[in-house]
């Protein structure tokens, strides 16, 4: 496969997590550890029928059990973080802080063997943070240090998934397939934290089952596995920018279905990410 054909599949990847949010206020009122159970209990199970029908399941089992464990701490690390900050801090700070995994993407990415980090990658992240941060804060938004365990760990939260990311071009003789593996195991360790944190409330209606199932498929689903095959082939300094847009495409579709309305705030986001991904992409097809 071609670099420049890995760094789009991995982009897929950025396209779904666009409909993470829709999907999520669709699957209301499922608590998160219990969304993340299904989710992945799904993608995983997805994934395993993927890997039979393609003849990738026996590679699984020659597969170093360091590897499993490395991406289920990855997948479940990020998740269980993620959740935790928002619960100790207000959505848009920790969700700010724990955005900023593209651009430490973008920076550890220089460590790699055979990447070479450019001024136009750091500066295009730099610019697309800004983007980001606009869509996030809706503007304004400030930080208050009684929320500073929430920010510690939206931080852990950032560094789990950039380093998992950057990370996983070092196992890159690890089939894809091992990410079903990763979505199970996440699924089994949330389970019991679901239990003993959480109140059980299944999905109610046709909508919610339905998002569930969507977020299972797409989001905390497909995106994993074409994720994977990004970062161990492709661009990855130009997908940590290019990550950026999510944030942005998911305002834009809460914005089409009538979620969320239409903002001035959105429209500097659009230029400020497009801009920053347009400086990072030049400087990796630059010669």
């Amino acid at each position: 496969m071609t670099r420049k054909r890995a760094t789009s599949i991995g982009f897929i990847a950025v396209l779904l997590w666009a409909l993470l949010a829709l999907f999520t206020v669709g699957s209301a009122p499922v608590p998160p550890l219990l969304l993340n159970t299904l989710c992945f209990a799904m993608g995983g199970t997805f994934g395993l029928i993927w890997a039979a029908s393609t003849g990738a399941l026996p590679a699984l089992r020659t597969v170093p059990l360091k590897v499993y464990a490395f991406g289920t701490i990855g997948l479940f690390g990020y998740h269980a973080l993620y959740f935790s900050a928002l619960r100790l801090a207000p959505a848009a700070e920790a969700g700010l802080i724990a955005y900023l995994w593209p651009l430490l993407i973008v920076l550890f990415s220089g460590l790699l063997p055979g990447e070479r980090l450019k001024a136009g990658h750091v500066i295009g992240a730099i610019i697309g943070f800004s983007g980001a941060a606009l869509i996030i804060t809706g503007g304004g938004g400030g930080f208050s240090t009684q929320y500073l365990i929430g920010y510690g760990l939206a931080l852990l939260c950032a560094l789990t998934w950039s380093g998992y990311s950057v990370l996983s071009r070092l196992v890159g003789s690890a089939p894809t397939a091992t990410v079903a593996v990763f979505c199970l195991a996440t699924a089994a360790l949330s389970l019991p934290l679901h239990l003993v944190f959480e109140e059980t409330v299944w999905p109610v209606t046709s909508l919610a089952w339905a998002s569930v199932i969507g977020l299972g498929l797409g989001p905390v689903g497909l995106a994993f596995f074409v994720w994977d095959i990004g970062v161990k082939q492709g661009d990855i300094q130009l997908l940590g920018t290019s990550s950026y847009a999510a944030p942005l495409l998911s305002t834009l579709v809460l914005v089409v279905f009538g979620v969320a309305a239409p903002s001035q705030t959105l429209l500097w986001a659009a230029l400020l990410i497009t801009g920053g991904a347009f400086i990072a992409a030049r400087a990796s097809f630059k010669t």
